[in-house]
């Protein structure tokens, strides 16, 4: 499987408002920490690991 990095959200604005959402009121440290807890979430849902390596080079590359 290749990484999909076209836009496939149907709602992509109503999910970046719940993400924030999801954030709002917490301290820094329990954001970051949400945030790891969604990747591995996601990663496991996904539960391809070629297509998270190649997240991860994406998302590293991106920075």
């Amino acid at each position: 499987m290749i990484l999909n990095t076209r836009p496939n959200i149907a709602d992509s604005d109503g999910f970046y408002a719940d993400l924030l959402a999801a954030h709002r009121g917490l301290p820094e440290a329990e954001s970051h920490a949400m945030n790891a807890r969604l990747v591995l979430i996601l990663a496991n849902h996904i539960g391809d690991a070629k297509v998270l390596s190649q997240a991860l080079v994406l998302a590293r590359a991106e920075s």
